[in-house]
C-alpha cells in the first residue's frame, strides 16, 4: 500500500464549525484556542443560555459542552443540539463524579465524553473522531443526493402533463410494497422508472437487482432467477445464488417479462405467493422477502388469449400498473431531454459548448421517434461526438433525420407540430390559434424570444408586442 496514494484524504478542519461552551470564561478560552490552533473555526459561549442562543441562530458541526453549568445544564444543551441540529456531533465535558451521568447522555444521542483534566492532545483527538463522523454522514448524503438526481423523480426528464400525471402516479405507489407492472413500448425509460420506484421507498438502502428475460437463454432464465445447486446441469460447478436471493430485502426488476418462458412463469407465480424459492437441483426453500418490479413492452393481454401467458400470473403482477406514453405522445418533452442529453454528452466526451440549431429543433420536434428516449439519446449523443464548429446543426444528424421524407419541409414539421395540439382548438378564434402558436413555438426556442420569431417568421419587435398583449390580457 503506497501511503501516499492510498491513504484517505486528511480531513480539512476549516470545514468544521465548532461550538464550545463552559462557564468558567478561562478554560472555554482554553479549549477553543487549542482547537483553533489544528485549524477547526470555533465560537465560544461561557453560559448554558449563551449556548442555547448560539444553537437557536446558527449551524454547528461539532459542540463541545460541560456538563455542570447553571440555567441550562449540558444535558440540555444536548437535548437542544439533537433537536436544531441533527446532524451534529455533542462532546460531553465532565467531572469524575459525573461521568455516570455522561454515559447517559452518550445513551441520549451525545458522541463521546471528556473527564477533566482535560489535555490539548486529548481534546483535539476527540474532535477528530467527531468531525470524522460529520464528514463521513456529509459523504453518505451528498451519495444520496447523486443517486436521487440519478434515479430518483428528480433525474425523470420532463415538462409535459402526460409525465406529470405518471409522476404523480410513480409518487404515491412508490412508498408502498405493491407489485408494480411498467408497460410501455422500446425506449420509453422502463428501466429508469423502476430505479426511481426503489429509490424512493422503504428499501432504498438495500439493493435493487436487474433481470432482462429476454436477454437470459430460455434454459438459464429458471437458474438466473432462483439459483441452482452444484451438478444440478453441466455448467452448475458450484453452488449459485439466483436473483431474488441477491435482492433479499430490496427489489427484483424483471425486464421483458413477456418473454418468460412458460415453465418459468409457474414457478415465478408460486414464488411470489409463498415468497419462497427452490434453487435448480435442489430441494430446500429459501425464504424470499422482495419487491417486484416487471417491465413488458409485449400486449400480455393478447398474450394470455394467445395462451403465450399466464392469466393468473398477469394480475399477480399487475397490482399496480404503469403506462409510459411513447415519445411521439409527449412531443413537449422533446426540447427537454434534447438539452439534457446535450449537456451531458459535452461533458462525457469533454466537448466544448454546442447548441442545437433552430433547424434541428424542429426535426427532432416533428420526427415521431420510434426508438424513443433512447432513440433520441443516441441521435444527440452522435451528433455531439460529430460536431466540430460548436453548432449542432443539420450536418450533424444521423442520417433517419436528414432523409427529405422524414425531415420534410416547413409546412409538414408545422403539420406535424399542429397535430399534437388541443382539439378544443377547432372552431376557436384565429387570434387564439395565434397565441397558442406563439407560445408553443417560445418552449419549441427554450424560451428564447429571438429564435422564436425567426422560427414564426415574424420580426422580434412584433412577437414582444404580441406577447405583451397576451400579458396585459390575463393581468385584466
Amino acid at each position: 500500500m503506497n501511503p501516499e496514494t492510498d491513504a484517505p484524504p486528511a480531513l480539512d478542519r476549516g470545514d468544521f464549525r465548532v461550538l464550545v461552551v463552559d462557564n468558567e470564561a478561562a478554560h472555554a478560552r482554553a479549549m477553543t484556542e487549542s482547537l483553533e490552533k489544528v485549524g477547526y473555526r470555533c465560537e465560544v459561549a461561557t453560559s448554558g443560555p449563551q449556548a442555547a442562543d448560539w444553537i437557536q441562530r446558527e449551524t454547528f458541526d461539532i459542540v463541545i459542552t460541560d456538563m455542570v453549568m447553571n440555567d441550562i445544564d449540558g444535558m440540555k444543551v444536548l437535548k437542544l443540539a439533537r433537536e436544531r441540529l441533527p446532524d451534529c456531533e455533542v462532546v460531553m465535558v465532565t467531572g469524575h463524579a459525573t461521568v455516570p451521568i455522561a454515559v447517559e447522555a452518550m445513551k441520549k444521542g451525545a458522541f463521546s465524553f471528556l473527564e477533566k483534566p482535560i489535555t490539548p492532545s486529548g481534546l483535539r483527538a476527540i474532535a477528530e473522531k467527531a468531525a470524522e463522523t460529520v464528514a463521513l454522514r456529509r459523504q453518505n448524503t451528498e451519495l444520496m443526493q447523486r443517486l436521487d438526481e440519478r434515479f430518483g423523480f428528480e433525474g425523470i426528464i420532463y415538462t409535459s402533463q402526460k409525465m406529470q400525471t405518471v409522476i404523480d402516479r410513480l409518487k404515491r405507489i412508490a412508498a408502498t410494497d405493491a407489485t408494480v407492472l411498467i408497460t410501455g413500448e422500446s425506449g420509453t425509460g422502463k428501466e429508469m422508472v423502476a430505479q426511481a420506484i426503489h429509490q424512493n421507498s422503504p428499501r432504498r438502502n438495500k439493493r435493487i437487482v436487474a433481470l432482462n428475460t429476454r436477454a437470459v437463454s430460455e434454459s438459464l432464465v429458471e437458474s438466473e432467477l432462483f439459483g441452482h445447486v452444484k451438478g444440478s446441469f453441466t455448467d452448475a460447478v458450484s453452488d449459485r445464488e439466483g436473483a431474488f436471493e441477491y435482492a433479499n430485502g430490496g427489489t427484483l426488476f424483471l425486464d421483458e417479462v413477456g418473454d418468460m418462458p412458460m415453465s418459468t412463469q409457474i414457478k415465478l407465480l408460486r414464488v411470489l405467493e409463498e415468497n419462497q424459492i427452490t434453487r435448480v437441483g435442489g430441494n430446500k426453500t429459501i425464504k424470499v422477502n422482495v419487491r417486484l418490479i416487471s417491465a413488458t413492452n409485449r400486449p400480455l393481454e393478447e398474450m394470455i388469449e394467445a395462451g403465450t401467458f399466464r392469466n393468473d400470473l398477469y394480475f399477480r403482477l399487475k397490482v399496480v400498473t404503469i403506462e409510459l406514453p411513447a415519445l411521439r405522445e409527449r412531443r413537449d418533452d422533446v426540447i427537454a431531454l434534447m438539452d439534457h442529453f446535450r449537456k451531458m454528452f459535452l461533458r462525457r466526451h469533454a466537448k466544448p459548448t454546442a447548441r442545437f440549431t433552430p433547424s434541428v429543433t424542429k426535426k427532432f420536434y416533428a420526427y415521431d421517434w420510434p426508438g424513443n428516449i433512447r432513440q433520441l439519446r443516441n441521435f444527440v449523443e452522435t451528433m455531439v461526438v460529430l460536431d466540430t464548429d460548436g453548432s449542432l446543426d443539420d450536418d450533424d444528424l444521423p442520417p433517419e433525420l436528414t432523409d427529405d421524407e422524414v425531415a420534410g419541409d416547413d409546412d409538414s414539421q408545422a403539420s406535424a407540430a399542429l397535430s399534437t395540439g388541443p382539439s378544443a382548438l377547432i372552431g376557436q378564434p384565429l387570434a387564439t390559434i395565434e397565441r397558442w402558436a406563439i407560445e408553443e413555438t417560445l418552449k419549441l426556442a427554450g424560451d428564447n424570444r429571438e429564435q422564436a420569431a425567426k422560427m414564426l417568421k415574424i420580426g422580434p419587435r412584433t412577437l414582444y408586442r404580441r406577447l405583451d398583449d397576451y400579458s396585459k390580457k390575463d393581468e385584466a
